[in-house]
This record gives C-alpha cells, sequence and structure tokens, in this order.
C-alpha cells in the first residue's frame, strides 16, 4: 500500500515535472515519478495542466490507464490533447472508446482529423460511431450506447443466458436487458437477476415487464432528468417507430446532469460555462466567457441610469432617499434570484411543467408579499425612527411592493424562457437583476413622490 504522505510529495513531484522545461529528455523524468503517483492524481493532474503537459504525461502512461484517464476529459479539451498527442497513441485511444464517447470527441476535432480517425476503426465500431453521430448535439441518442444487448421475446431464459455469456464483454451494461420482438420492437426489459433465477425453460416473453424508455431525439437533459426520477440503472433508447437502437446507462446520464448544472450555474452569475477545468483555462478563454455578458449587464444598467435621471429632482428634494437606493435595488435583486432560481430548478426536475404558469404567478405573489410584509415592518420602524415616520413610510411600502413584484417576476421568467424555448438560466439571476432594478427604483420614487407629496 502506497503511504499517502509519500504519494501526495510523488504528486507535487510530477506537476513540477510537467510545468518544467518541457522538452522529450523530460519525459523520463516524468515517467519515474509517474509510477508512485495514484491513478485518481494522475486524471488531477491531466484535467488541470494544458493540453501539451498532459500529452507528455500521457505518453508515459500504460495504455489501459492512459484510456481510463482520457475517458473522463471533456471532450473538448480531448479535441485539444488529440493534436498534442502521436498517430499511433491516438488510434489507441479512439479505438479503446465506447461509441457515444468516440462520438462526443469527433464532434470536437476538425472534420478531416475525425475522418482520417473514423477511417482507422474496424467496420463494426465505425458503423455505431456513424449511427451515435447522426442524432443532433441536443438529443439523447447522441450520448446513448449503440452497443445494447436485446433479448427477443419467444427465446427462454436458459438461450437469452447462453447469448448473454457469449457477448458479455460487447455491451455496455447487462444489468438490464431491452426484450425485442419482430423488427426489434421493443416489448419491455427483464433484469439480469431475474433471467438468473427463474426456471430455464421460462420463456422471456412470460417474465418481461414494461419499461421506461425514450426515443433517440427526446433532449438530452429532459431524458436524463427522467432517468434519475425513476432511479433506474439503464433506460432503452428507441426510435420513432419504436424499434430499439441503444442503451442509456448512469454514467452518460451524470455527465449530462453535470455538464448542464455547469452551464446553468455559470449563466445564472452572468458567464459562459468552460469546457474544461479552470485551471487548464486560458487567462483569453476565462476572459472570453464573462465578458460579453459584463457588457450585456451593463448596457442594460443603462436602465437604471435613466431612471435615477427621470426622477432627480426628487433627489434634490429630499435627499435622504438617495441613502436608501442600494438596499432597495439589491433587496429586489435578491428576491427575485431566489424566486427564479427555485423555479428554474423545479422546472429541471419536471416539479413544474409550462402549463403550471398561473400557479407559480400565485404562489410567488403571495410568498412576495410575505417577505414584504417582514422586511417593509423592518424598514418602516427603523428608518422611521432615524429619519422620520414619513420616511419609515416610503421605506415600509417600498419594500413591500419592490418584493412583491421581484418574486412574481423572478418565478415567471424561467417559465416564459421554457416556453420560448431558451435556457431559463439565462432568463434569471443576471437580467432579473438589472429588471427589477429599474422597476424598484420607479415604484420607490413613485411611492415617494406620493407619500411626502413632492411634485
Amino acid at each position: 500500500m502506497v503511504d499517502t504522505t509519500e504519494s501526495t510529495e510523488a504528486a507535487d513531484r510530477l506537476e513540477s515535472a510537467l510545468t518544467g522545461r518541457i522538452d522529450p529528455t523530460a519525459l523520463d523524468e516524468i515517467a519515474t515519478v509517474a509510477q508512485q503517483v495514484p491513478q485518481a492524481e494522475i486524471a488531477r493532474l491531466v484535467h488541470t495542466s494544458t493540453p501539451l503537459q498532459s500529452a507528455m504525461l500521457f505518453r508515459v502512461l500504460p495504455k489501459a490507464e492512459a484510456l481510463a484517464v482520457f475517458e473522463n476529459l471533456p471532450p473538448a479539451y480531448q479535441a485539444e490533447l488529440i493534436g498534442n498527442l502521436r498517430e499511433p497513441e491516438v488510434a489507441d485511444i479512439v479505438e479503446g472508446l465506447d461509441p457515444d464517447d468516440r462520438a462526443e470527441l469527433f464532434g470536437e476535432l476538425p472534420a478531416g482529423v475525425a475522418s482520417r480517425l473514423m477511417k482507422g476503426l474496424t467496420a463494426e465500431e465505425r458503423e455505431m460511431t456513424s449511427a451515435v453521430l447522426g442524432y443532433p448535439k441536443s438529443a439523447i441518442g447522441r450520448y446513448m450506447s449503440p452497443e445494447v444487448l436485446g433479448l427477443h421475446e419467444d427465446w427462454t431464459a436458459a438461450a437469452a443466458m447462453e447469448v448473454v455469456r457469449a457477448r458479455i464483454d460487447g455491451p455496455e451494461t447487462v444489468y438490464l436487458l431491452p426484450v425485442v420482438g419482430p423488427g426489434r420492437v421493443l416489448r419491455g426489459v427483464v433484469s439480469l437477476r431475474n433471467l438468473i433465477a427463474v426456471d430455464p425453460d421460462t420463456v422471456i416473453e412470460d417474465m418481461v415487464r414494461d419499461s421506461i424508455s425514450t426515443h433517440a431525439l427526446s433532449d438530452r437533459e429532459e431524458a436524463a432528468r427522467e432517468f434519475l426520477s425513476h432511479r433506474l440503472i439503464a433506460m432503452p433508447v428507441t426510435d420513432q417507430e419504436d424499434r430499439l437502437v441503444g442503451i442509456l446507462t448512469m454514467d452518460d446520464v451524470l455527465d449530462i446532469i453535470d455538464e448542464e448544472d455547469a452551464e446553468d450555474i455559470a449563466r445564472s452569475s452572468g458567464s459562459e460555462p468552460l469546457d474544461r477545468s479552470y485551471l487548464s483555462s486560458t487567462i483569453l478563454r476565462l476572459v472570453k466567457s464573462r465578458i460579453v455578458w459584463l457588457l450585456v449587464l451593463a448596457v442594460s444598467a443603462i436602465l437604471t441610469v435613466q431612471v435615477l435621471e427621470v426622477y432627480e429632482d426628487r433627489l434634490d428634494q429630499v435627499v435622504v432617499l438617495a441613502l436608501f437606493i442600494p438596499l432597495l435595488t439589491g433587496t429586489g435583486g435578491n428576491t427575485g434570484n431566489q424566486a427564479a432560481t427555485t423555479v428554474t430548478r423545479a422546472l429541471a426536475v419536471g416539479e413544474v411543467r409550462i402549463r403550471d404558469l398561473w400557479k407559480v404567478i400565485w404562489r410567488e405573489l403571495r410568498v412576495g408579499a410575505m417577505l414584504g410584509s417582514v422586511l417593509g415592518i423592518l424598514g418602516f420602524v427603523i428608518a422611521g425612527l432615524v429619519y422620520g415616520w414619513p420616511i419609515g413610510l416610503v421605506i415600509g411600502l417600498t419594500l413591500l411592493s419592490v418584493c412583491t413584484m421581484a418574486a412574481t417576476v423572478g418565478g415567471l421568467m424561467p417559465i416564459i424562457a421554457k416556453k420560448l424555448g431558451a435556457d431559463p438560466a439565462v432568463f434569471s439571476n443576471p437580467f432579473i437583476s438589472t429588471f427589477c432594478d429599474a422597476t424598484g427604483l420607479i415604484l420607490y420614487f413613485t411611492i415617494a413622490t406620493t407619500v411626502l407629496g413632492l411634485s
């Protein structure tokens, strides 16, 4: 057993070797140190290093370990890494990938490189990879495994077990086995446990059970969420005629969910998701992921400036009103973001559907009113004691109004985005903050004008 301290020191030496002078003579040092480092640490170093440094490390790894590490890298990073590996190394890696993982990689490579690598595959592997590549990137068919073991409904359990034993190394999973009829039409599924337990003469048709399946053209996130909601270990994938074309497994689903969640988190905070680890991303790539959203939000924030300009004369009459602007805009933005995040999550897991729009509006209206009442009373008391009761009343009523408005809009926007076919996360935090800032200021000065009798 490798000592933890020794392996940590070896990992540090390996990282130093990778980030040092890059030339062929460094490979000997890297190879020596890499033998003392656990595979999990090797995977981390590959993921956080530049593609050129990762390529150096790949060249000294055993084939099986290199393939295991490569499979866990993001497809975009895999594509850059391929460009820094020698042709024989590339061929070995590509051949060892599952067809769905290979299709993801080819989708990131230049067409000429992908075509050349495709030609190096066997006819069977080339056919399966082409089948997966035929689906859009947003479709679940792009992520299924076409290597699926389907049992015919008229087989006996004994005959089915013979087929499973003969082909056990091919399919990605055999724990859940689809059952097909004539023309490979999906009839249902049987579990390997039940297949082993029943009498050998039992006909598969007599033990098949209904299955939860998905069409190959279904949206990948919706299919993945359904997979998780039913706690499946595998899900058959069919074409439009219900013919079995592949199977979806847990590792594919987790990859999809991780990617979708990373995208939602990034966009809800006003940036684009990175297609590789933070440390392996260049400074320019980090800037590109953030600058577009900053420009959009900066332009949209002009609305807030214009509102302040319109009500500039009110501020001149009661200067103390300016002190509460950060409090009110911040409260509105935070309230809207809370509602948007909650509804976006509910949409993602299927708890809320588009037709629930009015239910969501009614719920968030009441939630916002209750939150606004609590904050409004607090604001009324504190501001009233310090700046006078008329100012306290303005602050209290504004907090009530802003919270009610922000919660309602925050719950509404993700559903509208879903209806329009856009990403709900895009419509959430950044845009809601800007919208609530401008609208909240209009409410604030309208209430102040009425209560204080300004003109």
